[in-house]
């Protein structure tokens, strides 16, 4: 599940600050309200949030100032909402340091939209690969590595294998992995079957005993972590050699930057 976006509301107006509040909440958000600069960077250093909304024309101060401060406090997206609406005024705003700059009045459409946009940014990146012991899923390239060498897998099979380790060793139905696995609705569960005797043909020293892909009894099938290090170096007709040694399962480690598969 995604976390929410934290949003900091600091306008003077007080029917503007609650009516973007709501409108900001309804939408999803956590939302933190402030009357002026003051009570701005009060909030701010308590709750960091991951973008403000910031009025240019504080009661107590100027939000282009106000702005720079939040710019060297830490890595944080501003957007500025002004009645000031001159070219001269929209570029002394960005130059400030906002990532968006609406004059006023504003629909409310087009505002949450520009909130909906700056808030991707805020979101942290997803990761490259996901690693287990000496198995590594590519999520750019959707490969896959044992040992640091590639295994041959079709689409299907690699959406089915990164289920599996997304799961941490944890079973997962057949209709669970129907739904996260396969990109079309699919009602029959032998099929996750068959993929399954599919995918132990390429991953498994010995398909008829498997190691790695472990089936539980009235519930489906699991990734077993515990048996991602092998113990030599045996392989048979192409096959990763997959013969476990007692260890304590290593612990998922997420690396780089990347996007969904």
């Amino acid at each position: 599940m995604v976390a929410p976006i934290h949003i900091e509301i600091i306008e003077g107006n007080p029917h503007l600050r609650s009516l973007l509040g709501w409108h900001l909440q309804q939408a999803g958000y956590v939302v933190y309200l402030a009357a002026n600069g003051q009570q701005g960077q009060e909030v701010f250093l308590t709750k960091r949030p991951d973008l403000v909304i910031l009025d240019s024309d504080l009661p107590d101060g100027n939000g282009l100032e106000f702005c720079r401060w939040l710019q060297r406090q830490q890595q944080v997206i501003v957007f500025m909402l002004s009645a000031r609406n001159t070219e001269t005024d929209i570029v002394s705003g960005l130059k400030a340091g906002a990532d968006d700059y609406l004059t006023k009045p504003f629909g409310m459409q087009e505002f949450l939209a520009r909130v909906e946009c700056l808030s991707r940014r805020s979101r942290p990146a997803p990761p490259a690969y996901l690693k287990y012991g000496d198995l590594r899923i590519d999520l750019i390239q959707r490969r896959v590595h044992w040992q640091q060498e590639l295994v041959d897998l079709t689409p299907q099979e690699f959406s089915l294998l990164y289920v599996l380790a997304q799961a941490g060793g944890n079973p997962l139905s057949r209709q669970e992995l129907l739904q996260r696995a396969w990109p079309e609705d699919i009602d029959n569960p032998r099929t996750v079957d068959t993929h399954i005797l599919s995918l132990r043909k390429k991953v498994e020293f010995d398909p008829q005993q498997p190691r790695l892909i472990q089936t539980v009894r009235n519930v489906g099938y699991r990734l077993s972590l515990e048996n991602l290090h092998p113990r030599g170096g045996h392989s048979a007709a192409g096959h990763l050699p997959l013969v476990p040694k007692l260890s304590v399962p290593e612990s998922r480690s997420i690396v780089g930057v990347g996007v969904n598969p």
